[in-house]
């Protein structure tokens, strides 16, 4: 599971029929802490975020598991949305 922040949207007019009525979001990985870091990936959503809003993401077969998308062609899905982010260093 990873923690990533959406920074755009896909639009596809022509997509895999199993996907059709499904957003598709630009997210970029973020460590705890809220810097970026790694590549841009596409991912699916299935919370209904928008873009600003940190998530977790799932990828792989991980992502195919998530709410209403078995057997769809997807390799990452949001799967939640992030209100806060805790951390407790001695």
């Amino acid at each position: 599971m990873l923690l990533a922040k959406i920074v755009g949207t896909v639009v596809a007019t022509r997509k895999d029929p199993r996907l059709v009525s499904n957003k598709l979001m630009v997210v970029r990985s973020m460590d705890p802490r809220g810097k970026s870091e790694g590549n841009y990936l596409v991912a699916i959503d299935t919370v209904d975020a928008g873009v600003g809003e940190t998530v977790l993401i799932v990828s792989g077969s991980s992502a195919r598991m998530a709410s209403g998308l078995k057997d769809c062609p997807v390799d990452a899905a949001i799967v939640g949305i992030v209100d806060e982010i805790e951390i407790n260093e001695p």
